[in-house]
């Protein structure tokens, strides 16, 4: 199948290396000096423990024209995505999927809104990655894990078989979940309060592996989030702080979180999506959400 990431930041950079490594046929939409570099050498892939590898990947921007996608993994963060629904749907045919890869809960069904006339689904990720200099992405850990599904049984086609196909064959554990809104919820549980906690004490996750104030932040927002899922119907399977900061401990000490790296360097950040949008459900659902109160009382108001 013929894909097209959208992104090429610690996200997408990470899925277009791997997969245009393994031989699939795919292209990276990117820009500016990033771009130049991906095109000039391949995406410079830095991970730990291993020497630093050089992936050739197709790469393009997008004022120019592609062939018609399969699938495309959206890749970039939540405030950009207006930005990219007129590409998608000038590059898009009637077949093409498309699966978002977003921090924020409930990226898919909003998108679909925007895109009645294609099935997207949902999506989330589990990799710890960032561009630590243009063409350059920095690998802090070894999951890379995409998990993905439709919304309605009925959806669900072939093709999203052959994307699981795809990823296992390029490295990457691919799930195609018949629980897509409990494990976007699940992955949100993780990724919101550690961006939040992460912003609240300026902290890496070197922090937050140690016996503390800033673990236990982390812990407690975790555990409103949990009590929110039960008031909107979402049982989870595992015990979410057990297994999250089993994920937490596993990064390398000096990850933080892209919300983090946005506001330190005065760009836009999903601030709204990833904290206050949990401050608006514990009020929709009538779930105390103290701590998130509380970090976005200090943090939002800046």
């Amino acid at each position: 199948m013929r894909y097209c990431v959208i992104g090429a930041g610690g996200t997408g950079g990470c899925i277009a290396a791997y997969m245009s490594k393994a031989g699939k046929d795919v292209t990276v939409i990117a820009r500016g000096e990033h771009l130049a570099k991906i095109k000039e050498r391949g995406i410079r892939l830095v991970r730990p423990n291993q020497e630093d590898e050089y992936v050739p990947v197709h790469a393009t921007d997008m004022d120019h024209e592609i062939n018609t996608p399969d699938i495309i993994f959206v890749c970039v963060k939540g405030y950009s995505l207006a930005d990219i629904i007129p590409y998608i749907r000038k590059v898009a045919g009637s077949h093409t999927i498309v699966i978002p890869i977003l921090n924020i809960y409930g990226t898919g069904s909003r998108m679909q809104e925007e895109l009645p006339d294609l099935m997207v689904t949902d999506g989330c990720i589990y990799v710890a990655a960032q561009i630590s200099e243009p063409g350059t992405i920095q690998m802090n850990g070894d999951i890379f894990r995409i998990v993905y599904g439709v919304r309605e049984p009925e959806q669900l086609c072939r093709e999203l078989f052959e994307v699981r196909q795809d990823l296992e064959d390029s490295g990457i554990e691919g799930i195609l979940s018949d629980q897509i809104r409990r494990d976007t919820f699940q992955k949100f549980c993780y990724v919101s309060p550690m961006a939040a906690a992460g912003l609240y004490y300026n902290a890496d996750a070197s922090r937050f592996q140690k016996t503390g104030d800033e673990r236990d932040m982390f812990v407690a927002l975790m555990k409103e989030l949990d009590a929110l899922a039960q008031a909107m119907g979402i049982s989870f399977q595992i015990d979410i702080v057990r297994n999250h900061l089993a994920i937490l401990d596993a990064l390398a000490g000096n990850a933080t979180t892209s919300m983090q790296r946005d506001i330190a360097a005065g760009k836009d950040s999903e601030i709204d999506g990833l904290i206050m949008e949990v401050v608006r459900l514990g009020k929709k659902y009538h779930v105390p959400v103290p701590m998130y109160e509380m970090i976005a009382e200090k943090v939002c108001k800046k």
